[in-house]
């Protein structure tokens, strides 16, 4: 299995930190387009019970949390 190349000064997949985003669409097969800074991106959201709408915790294009109404 090959690993993709890290570019800047954080490997996001190999690192121990998380990108808040908001669900835009979910899609077939647990994945979803979620906003980020960047743009519209794809991501699974397999492991969540997310919704549209929700803000979710990702990393390494995977949601790993769904993030309360109100929390920070």
């Amino acid at each position: 299995m090959s690993v993709p190349d890290c570019h800047g000064e954080v490997c996001v997949t190999c690192s121990d930190s998380a990108v808040r985003v908001r669900v835009r669409e979910l899609l077939p097969d647990g994945l979803a387009i979620v906003e980020t800074e960047a743009g519209p991106e794809e991501v699974s959201v397999a492991l969540v019970d997310a919704r549209v709408g929700d803000d979710v915790l990702v990393h390494a294009k995977e949601a790993i949390a769904v993030i309360p109404d109100g929390a920070r």
